[in-house]
């Protein structure tokens, strides 16, 4: 069985597949810096005998054809290659070797993935008809984010595919499951920068100046009434504020305050709303307090959003490569993936890869120091996406 074949590829390079992300792992690079790792990707797809171009300075695409006679559709898969600005405090002998920059998204892993995914299908390319585009990507930690970048230099087009099919991992989740939730998946974010600018002065003589630090404070406490009250309780969203400027000292109160923060939700006509309804509430506040609001929201990702035929197509492939003991459903997450652009373009479906150690309850969480994935589903990912992709060949030729 085709299946059973493509279980036996992943199995066989389990040990390359672990040098591949050891490598990655050992040598992380952030967002629009990803050179080496682009040129190592490069290197490996070269190896299993893949064109391929430049796209987006160290983005990297290309096409695998099939040789089985028929006309098939094209298939495009994403993995995303940058790292995050945190200092490694795991013990691994393969731990980030560049100070201050970690793997901590297991970008890693999904690019390890993508790369056994290919040498599976490069390797069954006698047993499907059609195309497969794959996207190495960079810079999704970091708005506007690389996919944007990448969709603007025509990586969807010439061929555009059918749809397109991506996977993160999931330290929640026990390695060897799988989940998936149809629908708005993952939220949009948006980034609040405000300034609030008043007259500073002597902490003794309050009646003197136009304090920016109690104006900045009663406003975060207005502003959540814009969640409580203004959405739909029914719809999903988060404002939240991680940064608060007050830059005077004990007895002088400051001219003005800065503050950052964030703005989260599941619909894109709400979140347009909600960007002008900040924008009035803030400066119109801050104005009948005697002082100025300087408002700027950058805008992030969109909301991803799951096709669902295609979702209950690749669970149902899915469950048919692992058993359905091993497909589980997940709930929405407010987290923030630019994965979510190319959702608003064509059918998608992004899932989780579960990468728990089994037999504990220990969970090391996305984006800390100390996120280390059990490297035992590597063989998951990389034969499961190579599955989906000749299912999805297939049921579409």
């Amino acid at each position: 069985m085709l299946a059973q074949k493509v279980k036996e590829l992943a199995a066989a390079m389990k040990q390359d597949l672990l040098t591949i992300r050891r490598h990655l792992h050992a040598n992380p690079e952030l967002s629009y810096h990803e050179h080496n790792t682009a040129d190592y990707v490069s290197a490996q797809l070269t190896a299993i005998g893949l064109d391929h171009t430049r796209l987006s300075v160290t983005g990297i695409t290309g096409i695998l054809k099939g040789k089985k006679p028929g006309k098939g559709p094209v298939i495009a898969l994403r993995a995303d290659m940058d790292a995050l600005p945190i200092h490694e405090l795991t013990d691994t002998p393969f731990k980030s070797a560049n100070e201050g920059v970690m793997h901590a998204c297991g970008h890693d892993f999904h690019m390890t993935s993508l790369l056994g995914t290919l040498r599976i299908l490069k390797t069954l390319e006698q047993e499907f008809c059609g195309e497969v585009k794959f996207i190495f990507q960079p810079a999704e930690e970091l708005a506007p984010g690389g996919a944007l970048m990448m969709i603007r230099d025509g990586v969807l087009e010439n061929p555009k595919p059918l749809n397109i099919i991506g996977q993160h991992v999931m330290p929640e989740l026990p390695a060897g499951k799988i989940g998936f939730h149809a629908g708005m998946y993952m939220a949009s974010v948006d980034e609040l920068y405000l300034t609030i600018t008043g007259r500073g002065g002597h902490a003794a003589a309050p009646h003197q100046v136009i304090d920016p630090v109690i104006i900045a404070s009663e406003l975060l406490v207005l502003l959540q009434s814009i969640v409580s009250r203004r959405t739909n309780p029914l719809l999903p969203a988060v404002l939240s504020f991680g940064r608060f400027i007050a830059d005077g000292v004990h007895n002088v109160i400051p001219d003005k305050v800065t503050i950052d923060g964030t703005l989260r939700t599941m619909d894109e006509k709400w979140r347009r709303e909600a960007h002008q309804l900040l924008t009035k509430t803030i400066t119109e506040f801050v104005a009948s307090k005697g002082a100025t609001a300087d408002v700027y929201i950058k805008e992030g990702y969109p909301v991803l959003y799951n096709e669902p035929v295609l979702t209950a197509a690749t669970r149902k492939w899915t469950e048919e490569y692992l058993g359905k003991e091993q497909v589980v459903d997940i709930p929405k997450w407010m987290a923030g993936e630019d994965f979510a652009r190319y959702s608003h373009l064509l059918d998608s479906c992004f899932y989780r890869l579960g990468v728990q150690y089994p037999g504990t309850e220990k969970v090391t969480p996305l984006h800390t120091a100390t996120f280390d994935p059990d490297e035992d589903a590597l063989v998951t990912g990389a034969g499961l996406m190579a599955w989906i992709t000749l299912k999805d060949l297939e049921e579409n030729s």
